[in-house]
């Protein structure tokens, strides 16, 4: 069964309320919250995010998807766990080695929250196969981090599948998501390789019904 986090990155000042419930209503999985520092992506996005996912948790039940795109991750870390997340996702590139990421993957277990490691498109998915049993979800990244809109990287799909053969060998449980340019061309891709938490922004809330387009990304 394919999941679908719906990013909030594009949705427009003063219209928050009426996206959020119109979101609810097309039964969206989660609401994944893009946090950018302006140092590890060019984009700066952090009060925003903070300010968005606070308005969220209190109109909403629905589960919070924290991706953060920063080089300070402990911070980022404590700031968020603020609005309760159910997972928060930080980047293996923002760690300056192994032991970093395991205190990491620690201290958000800790504080009763799920924990994800995502990786960029030109890492090799082998760097994360060590944390896999440890972590509740990877999210590949299928296009750069740091801007909207943009269109797949049709090599991260190898990635895709690459991983989830070796978790289906290794016997692990954990989520995939993958995340960038997933829209209605790009989805059976995605989903034929692996993926069953897809991340979608711009095709979701460009489309005049939230409802048909995350029916149609779900479709088995």
């Amino acid at each position: 069964m394919v999941e679908i986090s719906t990013s909030i990155l594009s949705v427009k000042k003063g219209e928050e309320n009426k996206t959020i419930f119109a979101l609810e209503a097309a039964k969206t999985d989660y609401f994944h919250i893009d946090v950018m520092d302006g140092q590890f992506v060019e984009k700066n996005t952090y009060d925003k995010m903070f300010e968005y996912s606070s308005y969220i948790k209190r109109i909403s039940n629905l589960p919070l998807d924290v991706h953060l795109m920063v080089e300070d991750v402990k911070k980022a870390i404590d700031d968020f766990l603020a609005v309760e997340p159910n997972i928060i996702t930080f980047h293996l590139e923002a760690c300056k080695d192994k032991q970093e990421v395991y205190e990491l993957i620690k201290y958000i277990k800790e504080n009763n929250c799920k924990v994800g490691l995502a990786i960029k498109p030109n890492t090799k998915i082998e760097d994360i196969y060590e944390f896999l049993p440890y972590i509740h979800m990877c999210l590949v990244m299928t296009v750069e981090p740091g801007k909207g809109g943009q269109t797949l990287i049709p090599a991260t799909i190898k990635k895709i599948k690459q991983l989830k053969k070796y978790i289906e060998e290794n016997n692990i449980e954990i989520d995939i998501e993958a995340d960038g340019g997933i829209n209605l061309a790009t989805v059976d891709d995605v989903k034929g390789a692996g993926a069953n938490i897809l991340v979608a922004g711009t095709a979701i809330l460009m489309a005049k019904d939230y409802k048909v387009i995350i029916d149609e990304l779900k479709k088995e």
